[in-house]
């Protein structure tokens, strides 16, 4: 019977689940086929959705490849698509030719891209009365900068983007970028930013804040231990929830998924669970865009589903410079090949990092969750009357010599492995 299938995979599975939350807007008929475009979007909005989506499942393949046996892994695939298309505003020539191919932008032009993601940030927003859903994006840059006028306004007026020009020398200066961020994600990423090198001349941010309360709770007194299958294959007893609820369910020879809805419905997690003779790793390997979207055609709604499964928080992070280079756009990182012309006019900025945070606590309430996206610009050259600093931070296993200057007699040579100081 599936709904006993279901509890006894949740219990005892073979690796961490994987869930979804959906960023695509769905039907609130839940028994009937989902309508591709609910909010009457713009068909350019809904082809950067498929466009965004698909660049998401990619992403996160890649990132879960390099994740150890028991990494717990969250990205935004929306939050970084949004923090490089504000940044692919200013992109020229190949570099721009290389985010439309890895963002999955071909075939859209500039304007409809920005266009598209005007409408679909307004259609997310105000989707769901029963759900906090929250999107902020700004631009902090060197106020030595000479930034256009064209780039300012469009992030502006499609991204919403509060563009602020800044002392990157003052010592609050890394204070201010973090406190925007903590205010964005209401305090569960607390900073993106750990120092400001001289030669950083533009950081481009997005927040995501979410907080959705199940449209059917899960009872706290029915949350018990019971035995999880860690990714390493051992067994540990885990807080998990539980309840008997009507549900949309769908099943393959592969694994097995229930949508649980938030609010009114119309944003949900998507759980799937791989069968016992499957792996996280089997079923990553087959998500893509085409096989995504044949999968939610197949949820059925179904009475008495008893799903059993763990609460959960963690945070995660990762730098993406690399992730993104071999995804298609490695010039848009190197100094000698970066062009970003539409930004200030000359080619004189490259991306230095891309830092991505996230945070999700889900428990029989519902879920909270929040992302961010740091996207920093440095310059190949800063104006020669600029202030420099040079960073020496001693923070790993080190030498030292002590002579005398005249004669360069050496005194005393060392090295540093674990330094002690008593």
């Amino acid at each position: 019977m599936k709904t006993n299938r279901i509890t006894r995979k949740t219990t005892t599975m073979t690796a961490l689940f994987i869930f979804l939350m959906s960023i695509a807007l769905v039907s609130c008929q839940k028994q009937e086929p989902e309508q591709e475009n609910p909010f009457d979007l713009p068909q350019k909005s809904a082809e950067l959705i498929e466009a965004d989506n698909a660049f998401g499942l990619d992403f996160f393949k890649k990132v879960t490849q390099q994740a150890n046996p028991n990494d717990n892994t969250m990205v935004s695939p929306l939050s970084v698509s949004l923090a490089l298309s504000m940044t692919y505003n200013g992109a020229e020539g190949n570099t721009k030719t290389e985010m439309e191919k890895t963002l999955r932008l071909n075939g859209l032009s500039t304007a409809q891209i920005n266009e598209s993601h005007k409408a679909l940030l307004s259609a997310l927003k105000s989707a769901d009365p029963d759900v906090l859903l929250e999107i902020a994006n700004a631009i902090y840059y060197r106020q030595e900068l000479t930034v256009k006028e064209q780039f300012i306004a469009t992030n502006k007026n499609y991204y919403d983007a509060e563009i602020q020009s800044l002392n990157f020398n003052a010592v609050d200066a890394k204070d201010i970028i973090n406190q925007w961020v903590a205010e964005k994600t209401r305090d569960k990423i607390p900073e993106i930013i750990d120092q400001i090198d001289s030669d950083l001349a533009m950081v481009l941010l997005n927040a995501i804040y979410f907080n959705g309360i199940w449209q059917y709770k899960f009872d706290e007194n029915k949350t018990h231990e019971l035995p999880f299958r860690h990714g390493d294959g051992t067994m540990k007893d885990v807080a998990t929830m539980s309840q008997e609820t009507s549900l949309e369910y769908f099943s393959n020879d592969k694994f097995s998924a229930i949508h649980l809805p938030y609010g009114k419905g119309q944003y949900r997690m998507t759980v799937l669970l791989p069968d016992q003779d499957q792996t996280n790793q089997n079923l990553i390997a087959d998500m893509n865009l085409a096989n995504w979207k044949g999968w939610l055609k197949e949820f059925r709604k179904h009475d008495n589903v008893v799903v059993s499964m763990p609460r959960f928080k963690f945070a995660w992070e990762m730098t993406l410079n690399d992730i993104l280079a071999t995804m298609g756009m490695p010039s848009a990182f190197n100094p000698n090949t970066a062009d970003f012309s539409g930004i200030t006019g000359g080619k004189d900025l490259y991306i230095g990092f891309v830092k991505h945070k996230t945070y999700i606590d889900v428990n029989e309430n519902g879920t909270e969750a929040a992302a961010v996206t740091a996207v920093g610009m440095y310059t190949t050259s800063m104006p020669s009357d600029m202030p420099k600093k040079i960073y020496f931070t001693v923070d790993r296993p080190f030498l030292f010599v002590i002579t005398e200057k005249s004669t360069g007699a050496i005194l005393f040579i060392g090295e540093i492995r674990a330094p002690e100081y008593s």
